[in-house]
């Protein structure tokens, strides 16, 4: 069976998801013929292309002939004028000089001038302003770089914005995505099955919108879905007749072996599925949920296999490789957390040998030496005998990891070990700066501890990143500062922050006993693909006091986290490169503060 497996937008462009690879290290051995492509850092390619801008600047010249018809017969609004104005403005002489910028640009971030800092500021914003262009072509979608800011219009969390944006022309640049890089593809290669990953929920429309092209053209092509956000839309999804008949199947929660059952019996003709783990399928009958589950057995799970990927296309000088240890928190008890959803059965990990030996195996097939251990939070026993082994075994790589804090790490030996075998960047899961709401939360720690940590690890070179949120259920105004206050006051040995505001996720703990957290939750039923709620607090902090500390905040923080680029991998590259975690050049100049703390691109 010849398998293709696509990896959407929107996603940042600085390391491979593990989602393809994982799949195709089981598909492979078992004789499937696999192609995977990775769609989102293929469209960034294509859109930083000479050959796409003059695609965008034909665009951009019917649309103004549009409005010039407009302006003669019925006047134009504000924003139509502005729009025209902004229009005007892409000249020939505009676009030559962009796509000279974006050939720049790309060079710098891949190359060793990346670590000019003043050179990847250009490089980033050079993108930042390509892509404000290009949005002029699919008016009024918002096009950004990094693609976190991307705004269609349509709301992914409507079933009927969904179905209509997939229809769109205009306003929905993924259908261009889809005719450039995916359907000469299919043309190609006329795989049996397409299978696509969907993992954070800014890709929902790019996938569907795939689904339904596909469909259209090629009718025989049996459609997958799979990722954390399909497994959470599971229920909706059901209910959804018209969204699932743009595909033929889901693969729910682990993936591995699930899907290779599913394709074997595609290969074999088959056509019952009832008895196929983790599968939601439709039929005459309807959309069925099969009871059966399989989750894996990490000890037996080969390497991740990236052959196939366009590694050298991804916007970074080096390489870095992500890899999974484990399934699940070893924690799991955080009420705000429902990261759960993507597995049915607890935490697993893999043997600590078997982690050294995947890695000495990826480092020397694909000749990197920068890796991102994905786990949702690294097992402190874990992060502890890893970090002797690889210096036993004088790996000679950089990594970073999620970790919570623990008192167990209150020993500096453990630091000392990290930082020795390669650690350089850790995201924390702070939450809070009061221990009340801590406890609240299910975090078990103390604030002596995490200030402990923070020097300890900060001490021994390692780059220190905080989360953390505003407006928990029950947390007071007063409470609220307290974090404010705990940040500023352990700043020596926090290098980056990304704060938000609370979401009630709809799986979360919270969610599900909002009497107990003195929840009111209001579910707005046009919102049918929500997977956060909104809510009312019986005391503490509503949603828009949460909202005004934060804003707050971003006016009023220490400067030394303004950064002049805050995409984790760059900064974890830097780190590296320059044996430090003392990047002073990357602070924001006095002359370029801009009054307010940008929330971290790609690090919340």
């Amino acid at each position: 069976m010849k398998v293709i497996l696509l990896f959407p937008p929107d996603w940042l462009p600085s390391e491979p998801y593990l989602s393809l690879p994982s799949l195709a290290s089981v598909l492979r051995p078992a004789g499937h013929e696999v192609i995977l492509k990775d769609v989102n850092v293929e469209m960034y390619e294509m859109m930083f292309s000479g050959g796409f801008l003059h695609f965008v600047q034909k665009r951009i010249n019917e649309r103004f002939r549009g409005l010039r018809c407009m302006l003669e017969t019925e006047g134009l609004s504000e924003e139509l004028l502005a729009l025209r104005s902004q229009i005007l403005a892409c000249t020939e002489e505009r676009f030559v000089l962009l796509m000279e910028d974006a050939r720049k640009a790309r060079s710098i971030l891949r190359s060793m001038d990346f670590y000019d800092i003043d050179k990847l500021e250009w490089a980033s914003s050079c993108l930042h302003q390509i892509m404000s262009v290009i949005s002029l072509g699919y008016y009024p979608a918002k096009l950004c770089f990094p693609p976190l800011e991307t705004d269609l219009v349509y709301k992914p969390f409507m079933s009927g914005e969904i179905l209509r944006a997939v229809e769109d022309d205009q306003t929905n640049v993924y259908r261009d995505v889809y005719r450039n890089i995916i359907d000469p593809l299919i043309e190609k290669e006329q795989p049996g099955v397409v299978g696509i990953s969907v993992v954070q929920r800014k890709q929902i429309i790019p996938a569907f919108t795939f689904c339904r092209m596909i469909r259209e053209k090629y009718p025989a092509v049996h459609i997958t879905l799979g990722g954390n956000i399909i497994t959470r839309l599971r229920d909706i999804l059901a209910e959804k007749p018209e969204l699932f008949a743009l595909f033929d199947t889901a693969v729910l929660f682990e993936g591995e072996h699930a899907f290779l059952e599913l394709i074997n019996a595609i290969e074999n003709g088959k056509k019952d599925f009832s008895q196929l783990p983790n599968l939601m399928y439709r039929d005459e009958r309807g959309v069925h949920i099969n009871s059966r589950v399989y989750s894996e057995d990490l000890t037996k799970l080969p390497p991740p296999d990236f052959d196939g990927l366009p590694l050298d296309k991804y916007f970074v000088p080096e390489l870095i490789l992500p890899y999974l240890a484990t399934r699940g928190c070893y924690w799991g008890k955080c009420s705000f957390c429902d990261h759960f959803q993507g597995y049915t059965k607890g935490f697993r990990t893999k043997l600590v040998d078997q982690i050294v030996s995947d890695i000495k195996f990826l480092k020397m097939k694909y000749g990197n030496r920068h890796f991102h251990f994905t786990d949702e939070s690294y097992p402190p026993s874990l992060f502890r005998k890893l970090s002797k082994k690889l210096i036993e075994e004088r790996l000679d790589i950089a990594w970073t990891t999620h970790l919570r804090f623990e008192e167990s790490f209150l020993d500096e030996s453990v630091w000392k070990d990290a930082a020795a075998s390669g650690c350089k960047y850790l995201h924390f899961g702070l939450e809070s700066g009061n221990e009340r709401v801590l406890k609240l939360m299910g975090k078990a720690t103390n604030l002596e501890t995490i200030r402990t940590v923070l020097r300890m690890s900060a001490e021994s070179g390692i780059w220190n990143h905080c989360m953390g949120f505003f407006g928990f259920p029950g947390e007071s105004h007063a409470e609220a500062e307290d974090s404010v206050r705990f940040l500023h006051e352990n700043k020596e040995y926090i290098h980056s922050v990304g704060f938000t505001t609370f979401a009630l996720g709809k799986y979360s703990p919270v969610a599900a006993e909002p009497e107990r957290f003195g929840l009111s939750v209001y579910k707005n039923p046009e919102w049918d693909m929500a997977m956060d709620y909104y809510y009312m607090p019986a005391e503490g902090l509503n949603v828009r006091e949460a909202l005004k500390i934060f804003e707050k905040f971003e006016r009023a923080h220490d400067p030394k986290w303004d950064l002049r680029t805050y995409v984790r991998e760059y900064i974890f590259l830097y780190v590296d490169h320059f044996k430090t975690n003392k990047l002073n050049r990357l602070f924001v100049k006095m002359n370029q503060q801009c009054g307010y703390y940008q929330n971290p691109v790609g690090m919340v």
